[in-house]
């Protein structure tokens, strides 16, 4: 169920243990060939599958499309919160649903500029509540509850083989000009196993990083397929909590 279809007396009288979904995802250059709102999209598609599946068990609120994406901000089009802002809008919105009395909070995002501050965010919110033995919060992405092990990329990259096979099964008529004339930009952030502060611009010029060439909308039918089934899984798992244990 949605949110945002809810009266507040229906949100009043929904059980608190129930699931609430913040989806989280951005607005930001996806390459010359995909949209900028590419993540909000791709998220949302899953949501919308998900939410199907699930019915009335889980309760999602609206997408949040203002993201993380400093880092692209050299390429026009990205609209972007810093990592700072962009932590405290998370902890306020779970803020909100702690105080309508919600107990399980679930960020599930679709941008990876998201996943440092998003994590931090329910760090701090566990920290802040730590009286409170009912809380569970968590901060997740779409793509990492399925392994993806038969494509060319093993990995999400970004406006790569698996978000432009999305976008091309999804939405095609926003894929711009011929995709398979495009030519892989690597991985790797340089000096591992240490982290290397980087911004877009240092590691890619068209602004993509992956294989698009490879992309197929029988491949992102699949790709959502098992995306959303991750996700439903996981969803699941966050039902089923006993409101004690660790996992």
């Amino acid at each position: 169920m949605y949110l945002a279809n809810l009266t507040w007396p229906a949100m009043a009288a929904l059980d608190k243990s129930t699931p609430v979904v913040i989806p989280v995802a951005a607005v930001e250059q996806h390459g010359h060939h995909l949209p900028v709102y590419t993540d909000s999209l791709l998220l949302g598609e899953v949501v919308r599958r998900v939410e199907l599946a699930m019915s009335e068990r889980v309760l999602f609120a609206p997408l949040q499309w203002l993201g993380n994406s400093h880092h692209h901000l050299d390429f026009p089009g990205t609209v972007s919160a810093g990592p700072r802002l962009y932590l405290d809008l998370l902890r306020e919105l779970a803020e909100n649903l702690l105080i309508h009395g919600f107990t399980r909070i679930v960020f599930l995002n679709g941008h990876g500029g998201n996943i440092v501050p998003g994590k931090q965010a329910v760090f701090e919110l566990r920290q802040q509540h730590r009286h409170r033995s009912d809380l569970l919060l968590l901060f997740s992405t779409y793509w990492e509850f399925t392994p993806v092990t038969d494509l060319v990329q093993a990995s999400m990259g970004h406006a790569c083989e698996w978000e432009t096979s999305m976008i091309q099964r999804l939405a095609p008529e926003l894929v711009a000009g011929d995709v398979s004339k495009l030519e892989t930009v690597p991985f790797g952030f340089g000096y591992e196993p240490a982290y290397r502060g980087w911004i877009t611009k240092d590691r890619t010029v068209p602004g993509y990083i992956g294989s698009p060439q490879f992309a197929t909308p029988e491949k992102g039918e699949r790709l959502f397929r098992d995306f959303s089934a991750g996700v439903e899984q996981f969803l699941h798992q966050v039902i089923a909590w006993d409101g004690r244990t660790w996992a």
